[in-house]
């Protein structure tokens, strides 16, 4: 375990609670920071006006109540993200601890950290995004890996974590995309990784605010039901293979595909997309809705039960001792 990345993010337990996209609320970030965990989320899940700034002051209190755990705020770099400057200034008005980039150029995020001494850690998918990110002045990468949930890379754990470890030796990496268990963060940690991101474990949490439906799909559903889109967000990203994804497709179509390329559509196109599949999950995750278009990842094989969140890091951090004892 590094023992660096655990004192630069205040944190007890090697593990980031992944920020999902309107699943990630305060009361997972508070039992977080409780469990002496990191809690991230996504900004886009405070979309109305002084709802970021708001929540910000609270998890600054709870965290000065609990040392041992923290938070961190995910930023979509995007241009085509309206709400990214805002967001970013709200951000660094309130000191974030640490952030959490995806999908663009991070340096501006970097630069607006470093300037109070915050952390920024980068999503990256293969070596190239990672080479990007450490010229920009990135702290570390989370290695999104196949099988994670939502916006998924192409390569498994136990080859980009390692690839990652020896081309950026002095770089933190976290690794996620399929880990549910204590054992599964004992391999990551074997292959290098500084810690680990969780997502999809803690959808089938007591504090996740999403439909019964949503979470009872999480325990239910296994690895061979999800599936990967483009269709949702242009992006390819991970969901359960419900007939409402089925109804919706895999993929672009060629003239989807042209118009995200092209320099005069692309953003508009893309903005677009992204805003129409914002629309079906938010109204996904409300009960009884016939639009069942869930994010999750892989990892569904190995969910059985719904806890709470304080619960299942205890668990997982249980699970981690006892495989880390049986290496020895």
């Amino acid at each position: 375990m590094n023992q660096t990345l655990l004192q630069t993010l205040g944190i007890k337990h090697p593990l980031i609670m992944a920020p999902m996209f309107l699943v990630s609320n305060e009361p997972m970030m508070l039992a977080a920071i409780r469990s002496g965990i990191a809690g991230t989320f996504p900004s886009l899940n405070y979309r109305k006006e002084g709802e970021l700034p708001a929540l910000l002051e609270r998890l600054n209190q709870a965290k000065a109540g609990h040392p041992q755990g923290t938070y961190g705020v995910n930023l979509i770099v995007q241009k085509t993200n309206p709400l990214y400057k805002k967001h970013l200034d709200a951000c660094v008005t309130a000191k974030v601890p640490f952030y959490i980039t995806s999908l663009g150029n991070p340096r501006d995020v970097i630069e607006a950290a470093h300037s109070y001494g915050a952390r920024v850690l980068c999503d990256v998918t293969n070596l190239q995004h990672a080479e990007k990110a450490a010229q920009n002045g990135a702290d570390g990468f989370i290695a999104v890996c196949a099988g994670a949930g939502g916006h998924a890379g192409p390569y498994p754990m136990h080859v980009l974590v390692p690839a990652l470890k020896k081309a950026f030796p002095d770089m933190t990496v976290t690794a996620a995309g399929a880990i549910a268990t204590g054992q599964q963060i004992a391999s990551a940690m074997v292959l290098g990784a500084d810690s680990v991101s969780i997502g999809t474990r803690f959808i089938a949490s007591r504090e996740a605010t999403v439909s019964d439906e949503y979470k009872n799909a999480i325990i239910s559903h296994g690895m061979e039901d999800i599936v990967l889109t483009e269709k949702l967000s242009g992006t390819p990203c991970n969901i359960i293979n419900t007939p409402a994804a089925q109804k919706m497709g895999y993929r672009q179509s060629g003239f989807e595909k042209w118009l995200s390329r092209n320099p005069r559509t692309r953003k508009y196109f893309k903005m677009m997309v992204q805003m129409k599949g914002m629309k079906k999950l938010e109204k996904a995750i409300k009960p009884n809705h016939y639009n069942q278009l869930w994010s999750a990842g892989q990892s569904v094989e190995m969910v059985d039960e719904i806890l709470s969140v304080e619960e299942i890091v205890q668990r997982l951090m249980q699970e981690y001792q006892e495989s880390v004892r049986a290496l020895r």
